[in-house]
């Protein structure tokens, strides 16, 4: 099957010149393309043409893109999706000045959502979700990151990863299942920290490998939830079993998380609101993406990630919503993009890389999708404007008209 994906006005392609990331003064080269149209065969890109040119060749189908902005489809690298229940009245509390870490020592905060997930049967939890990636997908992502982390126990977290998994057969986009069971410690465990540690080693761990149901091991290394030799102990038992790692670090609390992150060659390391001046150079001579989750600094009016100092260091920064019911409950990447412009100094340029290419190395899919370039996944979102900007300017606004998989339309908004 050869498609035609022409005339569309504008094409942003975060061309990566074969690197398949960007750092520093990359992230603002986005390879915008004019006059020209692309070709697909079957599921990947094969070709950009002028469309002078369109002529010579022919079609199985063609979709008109006329007036419109076409990007790579967008990666949302870090979402916590699967839930149940609401945490409207801890919001009501945030307001009143109560911080996110005093509501978790009362017992609120993420063991609010545990209660509410563990009560919830299996398929609540699937409409819920699939709810949420039909938003997703009408915003032009096209892969998809989800933890678990709302069960803290062998049945629950197994149920949530088994939600993930479902409905990624569901639907067409790329879903990428993230264990989180080491989230926080879960009631019953608040006293016997060591015993949760055994259970996850022990038991969740090797049952989640056996039966391949998440692609990475993800903790939160903060002062309210995992220590760093906590955390080291999960991770070297994560990668026994073969399962790449991320990490939660540095948000409230800068405990030791990032050396332990480095320390395993972690994909990821995400939040970073704190991270101290001395580890921004470290990060940046490393592979390990910094996923930046500014929708969390906004919604709990907390400090904002340095994501200048670090993408002038030359660390690979990428961006996420960190969608969850309690400390960023924002579903639209949009938003976030903006925010990241407005209050993180990025440039518009930036936070697009940052949605895109950075974002799927963020997942390790890097080499698959993230820009348009030949021989990558036919992953679009088209724009319903002629200028790119757009897609900050217009704050909060979606702007996506059409959202394509593997060279096929799975939204149109029209």
């Amino acid at each position: 099957m050869i498609t035609l994906l022409k005339n569309p006005f504008q094409i942003v392609s975060v061309d990566t010149k074969g690197k398949n990331s960007k750092r520093g003064s990359e992230l603002s080269e986005i390879g915008l393309i004019l006059d020209h149209s692309i070709i697909v065969e079957d599921d990947l890109i094969k070709d950009l043409v002028p469309n002078s040119a369109i002529n010579k060749y022919s079609f199985d189908k063609e979709i008109d893109l006329n007036n419109k902005t076409v990007l790579p489809g967008f990666v949302e690298c870090h979402t916590h999706s699967v839930f149940s229940g609401s945490r409207a009245n801890e919001f009501r509390l945030k307001l009143k000045g109560v911080s996110y870490e005093e509501i978790a020592r009362a017992g609120g905060g993420i063991n609010t959502t545990v209660k509410a997930v563990r009560e919830a049967e299996f398929e609540e939890l699937v409409k819920l979700l699939s709810l949420r990636i039909e938003y997703f997908i009408a915003q032009g992502i096209t892969t998809l990151e989800i933890k678990s982390g709302y069960g803290l126990d062998f049945e629950n977290e197994i149920k949530l990863l088994q939600v993930i998994r479902f409905c990624s057969e569901l639907y067409p986009i790329k879903i990428i299942p993230t264990f989180l069971g080491a989230h926080t410690f879960p009631s019953e465990f608040k006293e016997n920290h060591e015993g949760y540690i055994r259970l996850i080693r022990n038991e969740m761990l090797p049952y989640i490998a056996k039966n391949k149901l998440a692609e990475f091991c993800d903790c939160f290394c903060e002062s309210s939830a995992f220590s760093s030799e906590e955390t080291d102990k999960i991770f070297s038992t994560a990668k026994e079993f073969g399962i790449k790692l991320k990490l939660h670090t540095d948000q409230f609390n800068s405990i030791g998380g990032i050396d332990i992150a480095l320390k395993h060659n972690a994909v990821s390391v995400d939040h970073l609101e704190v991270i101290p001046e001395s580890y921004i150079e470290k990060l940046a001579g490393s592979e390990t993406v910094c996923d930046l989750l500014p929708g969390v600094s906004f919604f709990l009016n907390h400090n904002f990630a340095p994501a200048r100092k670090l993408i002038d260091a030359g660390a690979l920064v990428a961006l996420s919503t960190d969608y969850n019911p309690g400390s960023s409950n924002i579903s639209g990447l949009n938003l976030i993009m903006s925010i990241a412009a407005l209050k993180m100094k990025m440039t518009i340029e930036e936070t697009i890389s940052a949605v895109t290419i950075n974002a799927a190395k963020s997942v390790c899919l890097e080499k698959e999708i993230g820009s348009i370039e030949p021989g990558k996944k036919a992953d679009f979102a088209v724009l319903d404007t002629k200028e790119y900007s757009d897609l900050i300017y217009n704050v909060g606004m979606n702007l996506n008209c059409m959202t394509i998989k593997n060279g096929v339309v799975i939204y149109n908004r029209n």
